[in-house]
């Protein structure tokens, strides 16, 4: 048995619905506890008769009752050259996350705000996400993926992953993010209530997925980049369940700026996402990318060739890493909407 406290609490009485009742509440029926809070874990769903279990499993439940597990097993259409894609690796990350969400925040809406939250007309936005792969899995593989949650700075909160080999334990890629509250009506970032920190900080633990005192900060380019993409639009599959553009979507798109000798030779191994603005249903998205360092890496140590790519053909230099700078802006008239910043390091494909 795990070493966290998992206790049951008594239930009352059931209750007796008609078909017409009309129930417009959520009536706990039972409870459970975990590190001495407490959470509904049979309730009656909002004007429904039937009844909804969450996800219990003491096997899903690890970091002494403050991280959540799920295991994925890798689909032949979740890959491509024998690999799965980064697009899948995303998907599992955020699967992973919901479940974590329905667990833990039983209260919580489908995109993780509180009840304290939503009285306070507020909503939680990613600022920055960072994923770093060792290793690709295959179609048949079964993998592992560890989710918890801690505190960053004042008012924010960071989400980490770790993804492991089922059958190993063994730790093949990791992942970051960062999340800030935004007020739904002003669109501005937002002091964390205290009733509201009161809501989630016990969820919080120290452990970190990568360690970051102070992320890097990505540069800026422009559509004078070598590789620019235009005329990408969000469709209704881009979309996720709280109709904003999907993380899936804006690493598509920051794909599509990449040349195909590099997707062709080389591994994704790094990519970091900066969210600057929300991408809306009608914006007319570029997609830029600018080649920014290229380097060897020899007994830990990676020398650099800064290049200026505007002078350089098509062909990249043959080396085993490269990395890329990536922009993704909505073009106006005027001036240009940044969305999202990017950065993508690349390994030689191992044939």
């Amino acid at each position: 048995m795990a070493s966290f406290l998992l206790s049951y609490v008594s239930c009352p009485k059931p209750i007796s619905l008609t078909k017409d009742s009309g129930i417009d509440f959520s009536h706990r029926l039972c409870s459970f506890k975990i590190n001495r809070v407490s959470f509904p874990a049979i309730k009656l769903s909002r004007r429904s008769t039937t009844m909804s279990v969450a996800p219990l499993d003491v096997r899903n439940i690890i970091l002494d009752g403050y991280g959540y597990r799920q295991r994925f097993n890798v689909r032949s259409y979740e890959a491509e050259t024998k690999n799965i894609t980064i697009q899948s690796i995303f998907n599992f990350l955020e699967e992973a996350s919901w479940n974590y969400v329905r667990l833990f925040w039983v209260y919580a809406n489908e995109s993780g705000a509180t009840r304290r939250m939503i009285k306070n007309d507020l909503r939680w936005v990613v600022s920055r996400m960072e994923l770093q792969i060792d290793e690709y899995p295959n179609p048949g593989d079964q993998v592992d993926i560890d989710t918890w949650v801690g505190s960053s700075g004042k008012n924010g909160m960071r989400r980490d992953w770790e993804i492991k080999w089922a059958d190993t334990g063994k730790v093949f890629a990791r992942a970051t993010s960062t999340w800030a509250m935004v007020n739904q009506k002003t669109r501005r970032v937002w002091k964390m209530p205290d009733e509201v920190r009161a809501e989630i900080s016990h969820s919080f633990i120290e452990k970190q997925a990568i360690i970051q005192d102070h992320p890097k900060k990505l540069c800026k380019i422009d559509d004078n980049a070598r590789y620019v993409i235009s005329g990408l639009q969000p469709k209704r599959k881009d979309m996720d369940m709280n109709n904003c553009v999907s993380n899936k979507t804006y690493v598509d798109w920051m794909l599509e700026a990449i040349p195909d000798e590099c997707l062709n030779n080389y591994q994704l191994s790094k990519i970091i996402l900066e969210y600057r603005s929300e991408c809306k249903n009608s914006d007319v998205v570029q997609s830029i990318s600018e080649l920014g360092e290229v380097g060897i890496i020899e007994n830990g140590y990676q020398e650099n060739i800064h290049m200026n790519v505007n002078t350089q053909g098509d062909e990249l230099p043959n080396v085993r890493n490269n990395r890329y700078t990536h922009l993704l802006q909505v073009k106006g008239e005027s001036k240009c909407e940044e969305i999202v910043r990017g950065e993508t390091t690349w390994k030689k494909r191992l044939v």
